[in-house]
């Protein structure tokens, strides 16, 4: 809170997300964002596309291997295609072994239309292409959500930069987390 002439105003407005449940790759249902003390790095992907989701899903390899050991940070890859099942999600996932650790989820069939979800709450694009209906176009940036579902922050994928960017980032983020939990104190 700041405080100017003796009254009290928020001095940053987060956008915060609204829960859905997504079904991963195994069948198993998981609930978006997680748990109030993770933090949530969020992109779209598309199953069908070898080139660009593949790069996306690599970066995110890259980060799920650095903070394979904490147990704070997740990862969402959400599947863009309605028409996405399990047998062909298992497929685009068997080269990533990040998958194995557990807080690196590939999600598809949203509760609710991944298309208005991605525009309003996540403030990213995707969209049918308009030159071919089977295929579909997806923003380039990952989503970082802190632990109270609040947006803090997009990162192009497509540079460098920006993948090295959002690690620092979420680093900072875990101190935060970190320093905002009050310590346990054991008693005798």
């Amino acid at each position: 809170m700041k405080r100017n002439w003796g009254r009290e105003y928020p001095d940053t407005i987060f956008h915060t997300l609204p829960a859905l449940s997504f079904t991963n790759f195994d069948g198993q249902t998981v609930a978006f964002p997680a748990s109030d003390t993770t933090i949530n790095i969020v992109h779209l992907c598309y199953s069908k596309d070898g080139s660009f989701s593949k790069l996306m899903m690599d970066n995110v390899q890259g980060l799920s291997d650095r903070f394979q050991e904490n147990p704070l940070i997740n990862f969402y890859s959400i599947s863009v295609d309605p028409s996405e099942n399990q047998e062909s999600l298992a497929a685009f996932v068997k080269p990533y072994k990040g998958l194995q650790r557990g807080h690196w989820k590939v999600v598809f069939g949203p509760s609710s239309d991944i298309f208005s979800y991605a525009k309003d709450q996540l403030l990213i694009d995707a969209m049918v292409d308009p030159a071919d209906s089977t295929r579909f176009l997806i923003s380039n940036q990952f989503v970082l959500l802190d632990s109270k579902r609040r947006i803090r922050g997009f990162y192009d994928v497509s540079q460098k930069g920006e993948v090295d960017r959002l690690e620092d980032e979420v680093k900072l983020l875990v101190v935060e987390e970190i320093r905002n939990r009050p310590a346990k104190i054991a008693q005798k």
